[in-house]
Formats: structure tokens, sequence, C-alpha cells
């Protein structure tokens, strides 16, 4: 990754969704190894602007540069942790299975997983603690175990951004602490992290930057962002200057 380019920008960026805006003129950049919180209400866009860095919506204006490059040129460097609704846990697979699927894009169609495939799903089972439970289904896993899941499949591709949309929901204690300690250890090590989350003490203990969205960006600043009632009222649409747009968890 050039060392003259932020790992992640978003220059303008502008999404409508079923004839709405769900983003308007989104600005924002991430640099390696910065682990940056994107906050705001229901239906502020925040999904919709990982789905625009990740290529899955059209923008009307802008553009999402990664690396400097287009998103189309540098998709290998992404990792995505989706919302746990959007995985099919019925489907009958194992957590290494699961976690081999994040590699899907480096094997390539018709061909088998090599031993660099394996190593590094060994790497991401051990990153989230879950190399004991390795053969265990996947339909059998708790909700905190779940979340592991995604995030060691996210992992396995070995991205240098990786893009998170609420990892903390619905997760026990236990898994939050791995998570946050995990995040940190992956932005020590240069990995570029994003994510949406509405638990604000964990945003506030992971993220060295907040950025506060409602269709388009509030405030940024330090976890300190967080206590400032002027701003999160801004964001949160109480004092009119800001409004969630329509659509619901289309335009989350």
């Amino acid at each position: 990754m050039s060392a003259d380019h932020p790992a992640l920008r978003a220059e303008g960026v502008t999404v409508a969704l079923g004839g709405r805006i769900a983003l308007q003129d989104a600005h924002l950049s991430v640099g390696a190894g910065e682990p940056v919180g994107l906050i705001g209400p229901n239906g502020a866009g925040k999904t919709t602007l990982l789905r625009a860095v990740l290529g899955l919506v059209p923008l009307t204006a802008g553009r999402v540069l990664v690396a400097g490059r287009p998103v189309s040129q540098a998709r290998g460097l992404i990792g995505y942790v989706p919302q746990r609704h959007e995985f099919a846990w019925d489907f009958p697979v194992d957590i290494a299975g699961a976690v081999l699927s994040g590699r899907t894009r480096r094997i390539g169609p018709l061909r088998r997983p090599g031993a660099a495939d394996h190593a590094a799903v060994d790497r991401a089972l051990e990153l989230t603690a879950l190399t004991d439970l390795r053969r265990r289904p996947v339909g059998e896993l708790s909700g905190g175990q779940r979340q592991r899941v995604l995030v060691a499949r996210a992992l396995a591709a070995e991205p240098r951004i990786l893009l998170l949309d609420e990892p903390f929901t619905g997760v026990d204690v236990r898994t939050q602490a791995l998570l946050n300690e995990l995040f940190g250890r992956l932005a020590e090590d240069g990995t570029a992290l994003l994510m949406t989350t509405h638990d604000l003490p964990s945003a506030a203990r992971t993220c060295a930057r907040i950025v506060l969205l409602n269709r388009t960006v509030v405030a940024e600043g330090g976890p300190d962002v967080l206590a400032d009632p002027d701003r999160m009222l801004r964001a949160f649409g109480l004092d009119g200057t800001a409004k969630p747009a329509a659509g619901g968890e289309a335009a989350a």
C-alpha cells in the first residue's frame, strides 16, 4: 500500500437508493493502521457507505479510492464483516469451511485451496480464538461465536482494509473484549479499520477517530467527539440540521 495515499478515501460520495438520497457529498479517509468508527442513527447511510466502498452500490456522484486506486482495481485489499443476519447460518458447513470461503477471490474458480489458503485460515482461526471449534457446524454457534466466524472469514483474505458493520451488536462480554483487543492488534500491524457501531463505549475504546454521519459527514475527531453534545445532536438530527435518509435497512 503506497505511503502517498490513505488506505481508503471517499470523495463527495453521493448514493441514491429507490429514488431517495441515502448519502450526499460524503467525504472521509482512513489511514493505514487507523481504526475509525462510523457513528450515526438508523437510516443515516452507514451501511450504504460501506457498500459503496465495496463497489456494491452505484455512485450518483463522487468516487472511492483504495490505496489511491479505484475500487475495481483494489478489491483484494478489502475485507468485509457484514451484519450477522446477512450470512446463511443454516448452510451445512463447519467453522473452518466458512472461514475458508473468505479466500474464494484469491483461490479463484474451479481451483482447490492450497497450503497458503489453509495457513491463512489457521491464522484467522487463531486470531479469533476459534481453533478448537474449527469442526463445529456453524448452525450450532452462539451469537458471539458467529460474529467471530465472520471476522475470521474476512481476515482469511489477508486484507489491508477491514470494513465492519456493527461488529459488537448482540455479542457477549467475552467476545466484545476479544474483538476490541483483536482490532487494536490489527491496527498496530497496519490494517485500516472502518466500523459502524451503535456501541459508543466500544467505539471510544477501539477507535482513534470518530466520524459522525447522517447522510453526510456531520463531524469528525477523536473519541471525545462522542462527549460533545452539540455535534452528537447534529449527527442524530435532534436539532433539525440533519435528517436520516428514508429507506430503513437499505440506508442504514
